[in-house]
């Protein structure tokens, strides 16, 4: 199960940077091997006298991230927000009544005298 999940995460992240990124691997792949650009990608391949070498396939891809880039965020219109009443709570804060016991501190003499009538008296020699 926690595999799985792994495996399910990394093939969202990678399909997120590709989809990112799509336009600007286009780009390096035009730069860096034009000639399989055109052969792969090229629109007018039997109509070499047009000369777009390719860059039919770019604008069309540029035109395709504008139209993206264009559509208008979806506008809120507060005639068909429902609004539910709720009702109103009161909260009643008050200062709560804290006795702080005072620990005493003072000396305490836990010291008892016992009376012993025995006197020690030291062997004689």
């Amino acid at each position: 199960m926690k595999i799985s999940s792994h495996i399910a995460l990394v093939l969202l992240s990678a399909l997120i940077l590709v989809n990112s990124i799509k336009t600007s691997l286009t780009y390096a792949y035009f730069e860096l091997d034009p000639i399989g650009f055109i052969e792969n990608l090229c629109e007018n391949k039997d109509q070499p006298e047009l000369e777009c070498n390719g860059k039919c396939h770019l604008k069309k891809l540029a035109q395709s991230e504008d139209k993206k880039q264009r559509t208008p965020e979806s506008i809120i219109d507060f005639k068909e927000i429902i609004l539910y009443p709720n009702q109103e709570t009161n909260f009643l804060f008050s200062k709560l009544a804290y006795n702080k016991k005072l620990a005493i501190v003072a000396y305490q003499n836990l010291y008892s005298f016992v009376n012993s009538y025995d006197f020690f008296h030291p062997p004689r020699a």
